[in-house]
């Protein structure tokens, strides 16, 4: 499975009706930036990027946000909107966790079944 370090980069979304959409990201590669995510803000500027992961939880979040777990291949499986001091339940095929500001998905055109990548990431461990 491919690995990110924690740092700053673009999401390329590729939407099912054809369009392109470039994303601010910043990714959370390791251990503790995962635990940490979006805890403590009260605004996100784009999406973060969690992996590897399965599932996330809304406790002591300050806002909803949007969910999109992806397969291994970066294709969303599912999109939830979440509303703090929640727990998402896992997905099987999930292996990495967008998350967003609640409503900023939907705008870019990530539902199921489309397609991400990440540009300008450092790879390695």
């Amino acid at each position: 499975m491919r690995r990110w370090r924690d740092g700053r980069a673009e999401l390329v979304v590729y939407g099912l009706r054809g369009g392109r959409v470039s994303v601010p990201l910043e990714i959370a590669g390791s251990y503790r930036a995962r635990t940490k995510g979006l805890l403590g803000r009260d605004a996100v500027d784009g999406a973060m990027l969690l992996s590897p992961a399965g599932s996330v939880h809304t406790f002591r979040m300050r806002m909803p946000i949007d969910v999109a777990y992806l397969d291994r291949r970066l294709t969303v499986i599912a999109v939830r909107t979440m509303r703090p001091g929640r727990l998402g339940l896992p997905r099987l095929r999930s292996r990495h966790v967008l998350e967003a500001a609640a409503g900023a998905m939907a705008g870019w055109g990530i539902e199921a079944g489309a397609r991400v990548s990440v540009e300008g990431a450092r790879d390695g461990r």
